[in-house]
């Protein structure tokens, strides 16, 4: 098994995390220093991150979390403020959040230690479905708003995809995108006039956030997983 892969199967961190550890020159095979990440090995080859042996793949667990507002969407944070991981009690597992979720925003995040799936649910060529709940201001939005933010809108970085759009109430959007720039659905309303006073995630894929308390998280069960990998099975192409 590919060195990258083995630390991501044992829950150090996403695939591509797990190749910039590698790089970095923390991880050592036997004793010596290894910096590439398709290295072979095994679970008898003496793995060890920042000098800590791993013993081989852990048991994968996924877990949805009603990430609130002020939380940070990362592993640890140095300046010792809460974070995603910190809502879910570890049991022994090194747990990471797929992708981001920022501080001022709030919904469903994933906190997982399986890496391949975290890469499959973030990676921009499986083009993974997210939902979003933003209340803007001014809360009237015109039709070429929404047909603009459904067509594509162009920004700084780009034009966005297509996005499902629709007006929930006034002054409320839902908006589904599969691309996964800093803070774009902000940045999607803002380029048609709306400024967004709140931004809650209420899907990931298939997976809604239902009735989950601010805070609160659940583990998935394996139909739930099985469903996401279903998602992001094969790249979408173009």
């Amino acid at each position: 098994m590919r060195l990258a892969k083995f630390l991501a199967h044992a829950g150090v961190a996403s695939r591509r995390g797990a190749e910039e550890i590698v790089r970095a020159g923390r991880v050592t095979v036997a004793g010596r220093t290894v910096t590439d990440p398709a290295r072979d090995v095994d679970a008898d080859s003496g793995v060890a991150v920042d000098g800590r042996f791993l013993e081989g793949p852990e048991e994968r667990m996924v877990f949805v979390v009603n990430k609130p507002l002020g939380v940070l969407s990362t592993a640890a944070d140095t300046h010792g403020r809460r974070t995603v991981v910190d809502l879910v009690p570890a049991r022994g597992a090194r747990l990471y959040p797929v992708g981001r979720l920022d501080a001022d925003s709030t919904g469903l995040i994933l906190v997982t230690n399986d890496g391949d799936l975290a890469q499959r649910l973030t990676h921009p060529s499986f083009e993974v479905p997210r939902t979003y709940r933003a209340a803007v201001r001014p809360v009237l939005v015109s039709e070429r708003a929404l047909r603009t933010l459904r067509e594509g809108v162009d920004l700084d970085d780009g034009r966005t995809a297509p996005a499902k759009v629709r007006q929930l109430r006034p002054g409320v959007l839902e908006l589904t995108i599969h691309e996964g720039r800093n803070h774009q659905v902000r940045r999607m309303c803002e380029a048609v006039g709306h400024r967004v006073r709140t931004l809650q995630r209420v899907r990931f894929g298939p997976l809604r956030l239902d009735d989950l308390p601010e805070g609160a998280h659940r583990r998935l069960k394996a139909a739930e997983v099985e469903g996401l990998r279903r998602t992001s099975a094969a790249p979408v192409s173009r």
